[in-house]
């Protein structure tokens, strides 16, 4: 790789730790390449990617970042996995890691934040954007429902009563 193929990989490298919101550390020493590409996939199903780079092309990204603390986790075979939603990207490498014993989570930052394996599993643990805009909205429908249905039932509770009554004149 050449001088300028090198600051090309530290300028998209920098470009994913500035926009995504968490990027998870893993070592993924011993994976196949079908689980490799399996891993991807799921990645990318939630809207996130999965990156391998040079860990010195990566350190030199991070310099002057929020999350520079990350850099003493990148020994080894390790590959980034990042998503802009802030807990996508971590749901899916916590569940990958359950199960493949090779893929081990070493840490990640979220925004500015370094996180260390257990913080994963929190941020992972974490509902995702679309399920809290789902609770926000059934949150927001109940009410609605409730109200519609307080004000349909004295209508039926009359005519209830008026059926009930009509029963009783012509007994």
């Amino acid at each position: 790789m050449d001088r300028a193929q090198k600051e090309k990989v530290v300028e998209e490298l920098g470009q994913i730790f500035e926009s995504s919101g968490v990027v998870v550390v893993a070592h993924y020493e011993g994976m196949t390449v079908a689980q490799m590409q399996d891993l991807r996939a799921k990645m990318r199903e939630v809207g996130g990617s999965v990156r391998v780079a040079k860990n010195t092309l990566t350190k030199i990204a991070l310099e002057g970042k929020p999350c520079a603390s990350m850099a003493e986790l990148l020994s080894g075979m390790t590959v980034l996995a990042y998503s802009e939603d802030p807990v996508a990207a971590a749901k899916v490498a916590d569940a990958y890691a359950k199960t493949n014993d090779k893929f081990a989570i070493l840490g990640g930052s979220m925004g500015g934040e370094a996180l260390d394996p257990a913080g994963v599993k929190a941020v992972a643990s974490m509902p995702s954007r679309e399920e809290l805009i789902a609770q926000i909205v059934s949150c927001i429908g109940a009410p609605a429902s409730n109200i519609a249905g307080a004000i349909g039932a004295p209508a039926s509770n009359i005519a209830s009563i008026l059926k009930t009554l009509e029963e009783r004149e012509a007994a």
